[in-house]
Formats: C-alpha cells, sequence, structure tokens
C-alpha cells in the first residue's frame, strides 16, 4: 500500500469515528448507516456538516475555504462515504469495484424503491379476460428515492384472515404456533407454524412478514417477471416497453435485500430466470449475498424447458431451450445440500458377475453377463448370439440382468493412493496375488473387496428407490433435462400459460435444499406451483403475490391440494390430502384507489374515481386539486393510459396500505376484527 492510499484509510477511518458520534447514525450493532449519512448531507444537515468540520483532516478533505467561508464539497464526501475507496487520480474509484452502474452510481448505491411491477412477462389489462382480445395492456410502475420513503416499509394491517382445511374455510381465531414443530425446526418455539398466503405488493408484504420470520426461512424460491425483449413473436402478450433494465435491477434489488434478511443462516435462495437479464441477475445476488469476502454462489443450473418444434425462430441464431436457476447461500458454510440422484440408463461397464456369491469370497468365480445371457437363450457367445436376437432386446436382457443381480454384478476400479492406508496396502499385497480375492472389513464403511490391485465395486451402489421403483442413478448435475415441460398444463386444475413450472421441478429444489418442517418461501405465487409442491412435501410454505388473477389461482389450487388434488407429483409421493392453510391481506389505503384505477376502461370511470379520490386519498405535498379541476377539459383530452398515469402519480405512494403504528387511527378505518388479528400476528397484548 503506497502513501497516498494509506492516507486515504486513516482518513476513513477518522470520519468513520467522527460520524458515529451522532447516535442517529449508528444501527443497533454499532455499524455506521451509511445511507443514513447520505441522505443527511443531502439535506446539508447540521448534524453532518458540523461533525466533519470539528475534525482538521476531515475539514481539510471535504470543505473548501472561499473568502473565509467554508464550502462543503458535497459530491466528494458522498462518493468516499458509498465507495470507500475515493482516491486522486492516481487511482481509480473503480478499482475494488466491479457491477451494475445506473446513473452514475453502483446499483447498491441507490436507495431507490420500486414500488410496483407486472408479475411474470404481463398482466392483463382492466377488463381483459381473454388472451387472445391483445388488447394493449396498461401498468403503471413508480420509482421512489429514498427522501420520498417515509412509512412505506413499516409493517402493516392485516385483514380478511381465514382458515381453509378439508372442511372448508372458515373465520381466522389465530395463528397456530406448534412448540414441538418449532423445535424440530430449531426455531423459536411461539414462530407461526401455518402454511400463508398473503394478498398485497409484494416489497410491503415481505417487509411485513419480517417481524415474525426474519432469519427463520430455510429455502425461498422464486420465479421473477423476466427482462423486457422486444421482438419476440411467442409471447402471448405485449411487453409494457417502458419497464427498463435500470427499473428492473432495482425492482429485484429492493427484494431480494429483504429475502435476504428472511433467511436462516443455513438458508439458501433459488431464482429462475430466462436469457433475459440472467447476467445482470447473477451480477445483484453476488453483490447482496457474497458480503464480507465469502462466496456464497451455489449453482447455476441450467433447465432445458422446451424442444425445438417446426421451423419457427424467435431470434437470430440457434433456437433458445433453457432457463437458468442461480442458486446462493445466505452463509455457504452453514448451507447442507440433501444429495439428489437421478434415473439413468443401465452402465454398461458393469459387466460382470459373481456367480457363486454363497461361497466363501475367497472362492468367487466371474463370469461376464452377455456370456451368460447368450447361454440362456441357447448359444455360445454373445456374438453367436446376436446373429438370431435383435441388439436391442439383447442389451435390454443385460440391463435387465444386472438390475435384479444388482448385489453380485460388478466392475473393477481403481484404487487411488489417497484412499485409507488399510486400503492402499490391501492394495499392493493384491499386486502381489492377481488371482486372490482380499476383503477389508470395515465397521463405518461398506466391507471392500479386492482383486487384481484393484475394488470390486458393486451395481447396487447405483440402484435407488425413486419414486418406488428401484432404477440405476447417477448424481444430480447442474444440467437438468429430465424434467418435462410438455403436458403440464392441467397440474393442480389451474391454467398459465408460458409462465408455469412443473411441479416435479420445483419438487427438486425443495428437496435438494430443505427438510420436512423447514420454512420455504415464494414471493411470486404465479398459479401456486411452490406453495402446492411444499404442502404435499410436508414443509410450511408463505406466498404472496398482488393480482386477484393470481390469488384466485393460487387458492383454487391450494384447496385442492387440502382435498388430495392427483395432479402433478401427488401419484409420485402418494399424496392423499390433507393439512391447511391461511389467507391474509395487507390493508389498503390509496392501493384502492390504484386496482380502480387500472382496471377503469373509460374516462367517465376515470372522473367518478377521482371525486371519491379528493374525498377519501392521501395525495402527494405537491397536489392541488383545485387547480386539477380547473383543468378537466385537459385532463379529458388525453389518452386514457395518460389518465390513468395522471391519476396515480398524485397519491401518496407511502399510503398504499395501513401501516401498524396507524391502526388506531380514525380515517384508517381498521375494524376491530382486523386488529385482532394484526395484533396475534405482531404478538401484541
Amino acid at each position: 500500500m503506497n502513501k497516498e492510499e494509506q492516507g486515504v484509510g486513516e482518513l476513513y477511518l477518522r470520519l468513520i469515528e467522527q460520524l458515529k458520534c451522532e447516535p442517529n447514525f449508528v444501527s443497533d450493532d454499532g455499524e455506521l448507516k451509511k445511507w443514513v449519512v447520505a441522505e443527511a448531507a443531502r439535506a446539508y444537515s447540521a448534524d453532518v456538516i458540523s461533525l466533519l468540520l470539528k475534525d482538521e483532516l476531515l475539514r481539510n478533505a471535504f470543505f473548501v475555504n472561499v473568502n473565509g467561508a467554508e464550502v462543503f464539497k458535497l459530491d466528494k464526501f458522498l462518493l468516499f462515504v458509498e465507495q470507500k475507496n475515493y482516491l486522486n487520480d492516481g487511482y481509480t474509484q473503480f478499482s475494488q469495484k466491479v457491477g451494475l452502474k445506473i446513473g452514475g452510481k453502483f446499483l447498491n448505491q441507490r436507495s431507490e424503491v420500486e414500488l410496483v411491477f407486472p408479475h411474470k412477462d404481463c398482466v392483463l389489462e382492466g377488463g381483459q379476460t381473454k388472451e387472445d382480445q391483445k388488447r394493449q395492456e396498461i401498468f403503471f410502475n413508480e420509482v421512489l428515492a429514498q427522501d420520498e420513503i417515509t412509512q412505506l416499509l413499516e409493517p402493516k394491517v392485516l385483514m380478511g384472515g381465514k382458515r381453509y382445511d378439508s372442511e372448508g374455510e372458515h373465520p381466522l381465531e389465530g395463528f397456530v404456533r406448534d412448540a414441538e414443530i418449532n423445535e424440530k425446526r430449531g426455531l423459536p418455539k411461539d414462530t407461526i407454524t401455518d402454511n400463508l398466503i398473503v394478498k398485497g405488493n409484494n416489497l410491503l408484504a415481505l417487509h411485513t412478514l419480517k417481524r415474525e420470520f426474519a432469519g427463520k426461512v430455510k429455502l425461498i424460491y422464486i420465479d421473477p417477471p423476466y427482462y423486457f425483449v422486444a421482438n419476440k413473436s411467442e409471447d402471448t402478450f405485449n411487453y409494457n416497453s417502458n419497464f427498463k433494465l435500470s427499473t428492473w435491477c432495482t425492482f429485484m434489488k429492493n427484494r431480494l435485500e429483504i429475502a435476504r434478511d428472511l433467511l436462516s443462516d443455513d438458508g439458501a435462495i433459488f431464482v429462475q430466470i430466462s436469457d433475459d437479464g440472467v447476467g445482470e441477475l447473477h451480477l445483484i445476488l453476488k453483490d447482496i449475498f457474497n458480503r464480507n469476502g465469502q462466496n456464497n454462489f451455489i449453482n447455476k443450473i441450467t433447465v432445458k424447458t422446451k424442444s425445438p418444434s417446426g421451423f419457427a425462430s424467435v431470434n437470430p441464431g440457434v433456437f433458445e431451450t433453457a432457463e437458468y436457476i442461480l442458486g446462493f447461500a445466505k452463509n455457504k458454510f452453514h448451507w447442507r445440500f440433501n444429495q439428489q440422484y437421478i434415473k439413468s440408463e443401465y452402465d454398461t461397464n458393469y459387466s460382470s458377475y459373481i456367480v457363486n456369491p454363497e461361497d466363501n469370497y475367497e472362492n468367487w468365480q466371474f463370469e461376464k453377463i452377455d456370456t451368460a445371457i447368450a447361454k440362456e437363450l441357447g448359444y455360445g457367445d454373445k456374438r453367436e448370439a446376436l446373429r438370431n436376437v435383435s441388439e436391442f432386446v439383447f442389451n435390454q436382457m443385460v440391463a435387465e440382468f444386472a438390475l435384479k443381480n444388482k448385489d453380485r454384478v460388478f466392475r473393477l476400479t481403481a484404487i487411488n493412493d489417497n484412499a485409507a492406508s488399510e486400503a492402499v496396502e490391501l492394495r499392493e499385497h493384491s499386486r502381489l496375488n492377481p488371482d486372490c480375492i482380499y476383503c477389508l472389513k470395515r465397521e463405518d464403511n461398506y466391507d471392500l473387496y479386492v482383486t487384481k490391485a484393484q475394488e470390486i465395486a458393486f451395481y447396487s451402489k447405483k440402484i435407488r428407490n425413486i419414486d418406488g421403483e428401484e432404477v440405476p442413478t447417477m448424481q444430480l448435475t447442474n444440467i437438468w433435462s429430465d424434467i418435462s415441460y410438455e403436458g403440464i398444463a392441467k397440474e393442480g386444475n389451474v391454467k398459465l400459460k408460458g409462465g408455469k413450472k412443473p411441479e416435479k421441478l420445483i419438487r427438486r429444489i425443495v428437496e435438494m435444499a430443505s427438510n420436512p418442517g423447514d420454512i420455504v418461501l415464494d414471493f411470486f405465487a404465479g398459479s401456486g406451483t411452490t406453495a402446492s409442491v411444499v404442502h404435499k412435501l410436508g414443509r410450511q410454505f408463505i406466498t404472496c403475490d398482488q393480482l386477484d388473477s393470481q390469488i384466485e389461482m393460487s387458492m383454487k389450487r391450494l384447496r385442492k391440494v387440502v382435498d388430495g388434488d392427483q395432479s402433478g407429483i401427488s401419484k409420485l409421493i402418494n399424496w392423499r390430502g390433507g393439512g391447511s392453510f391461511v389467507y391474509l391481506e395487507l390493508k389498503k389505503y390509496n392501493q384502492v384507489f390504484i386496482d380502480e384505477i387500472e382496471s377503469a376502461t373509460k374516462t367517465d370511470e376515470l372522473l367518478a374515481i377521482w371525486e371519491k379520490m379528493k374525498q377519501k386519498a392521501f395525495f402527494r405535498f405537491n397536489v392541488d386539486m383545485q387547480k386539477f379541476d380547473e383543468g378537466i377539459e385537459e385532463f379529458k383530452a388525453l389518452a386514457l393510459g395518460q389518465q390513468k398515469e395522471c391519476l396515480c402519480k398524485m397519491l401518496d405512494l407511502n399510503q398504499l396500505y395501513v401501516n401498524r403504528s396507524d391502526m388506531e387511527d380514525e380515517t384508517a378505518k381498521v375494524t376491530e376484527e382486523e386488529k385482532r388479528i394484526t395484533k396475534n400476528f405482531y404478538q401484541e397484548a
């Protein structure tokens, strides 16, 4: 490190020490809240400036004296605080930084919140009920700067609580907190053990769930909306081209940050994505999950989702058949992978078998399987047999023989130098007596048989029971081409064209990254596939969505699962139904008006909504209702989409839903039932 770098390091340490003198700049765990400092600096707060002026080193670094007055060099200060490696011309500010840069700042330095976004690839326009209507969809999103956010991410009031089981729908009396289940999974005994489906903006729902589930979720699987790419003729709907890459990146960053907080220390997240945005998503995940120099990346899994058909081509180049699943652990040192195996073909290397397995191993005699099959067919050897029997039939007979006799079919494999010393010693002894068979008895492992200085590896090691069938297997790799996307339209008795995932796919992820009883979260509910599979596999699910259509689809599917739905993986795992789940909503305020605006189909409906807004809505501070009314004719002259956007932008987005802290405010109109459910969820008296 040169003198210049040492000087910067000293300056940074001095700055941290000085700023920590202000309690508001320090978190509960003693860390400096840099974004709070940055926002205070942008506001030229005396809390920041006075602290800097008190220290000569800091004053010289961040102020310039102009005619006796100290002028604050805000840009330099913010660059130093946010990047932590600001240096002069001889040292680039990007020397230790790799990542996505938007508007002159790295994504992780930005504090905007992307509030709403279309679910999956698209949303239906208000009034559209069929895909083939091909109407121009309208969906509005909003990016809020940090200084616009005051109450947005606070926990919300909960309403609409209902419990569903095999006997139907019931009022929600309270949440189940099974101490025995929580003890088994190592969670506080008062943790909610109900399956939950939460309706509301998923970012706000996640922050609401944080109070109860922070650090408790074992697995998160999400299939988020994919980044916009134009001219894909296969898409079911038109994309809204206003959703740019910067918007999508902000949207994902917001939700992945809170997702990490919800994960347990031994938990992991798996995110499925197409070619559109996979590179950007990987960078965002690295930035959020690779902390303190620790690499928590697990795998990038390639999933075959379709096969080429006809002569259609979406883009120039090879036909796209894959999507990707990016896996990151919260702490890779603590995360444990449940080894998975998939069905394979007969391994022809296992070509020999023991003729007399009942005899002492020293007297074993070996023979080739194909020779035995040829004799069984009445021929002298394989060559003679193939003159009279098709090769396919013959090979099938060999494979069946190997499976049936798995405990005496074998291959010879090398014993490496790094094997246990006893095994290496036995190998060397066998070299001197190649025609003999030796055995090493082991208490903590299988018995090792050696001949010709090699291990006798039995075929039974490759045979496993998969869904009730004894089959040859191989270890799961990061290329998944064995799960078909064909024929899944009827799974769960719900339809979601273009976005539905096979239950077998979700099953694999759930089984490899969680154990029975664990909490699994999916905050893009979609058609309810994740929640359904998680329930069938004996885990606890939590799922969220904002759109009525997605919630209704998930509810319908989950009710059928409880009743014993036999689609998807049900028959494979012998699912017979049972269990229950709880439905909740975030209590809306301004969101009610946004929903009505999005559903409106003509100007007269929007004008009626405006009249209701004037009476009940929370507006942005700079909205002048009188001036709007005076210019109403100009409003009427706008296109319908512009009218909707205009009304949406007038609403205070901090007030989309009712905060828990405002529950007793009369204007929120929170009922006694809603208060009871909310207090029960947050464990308040």
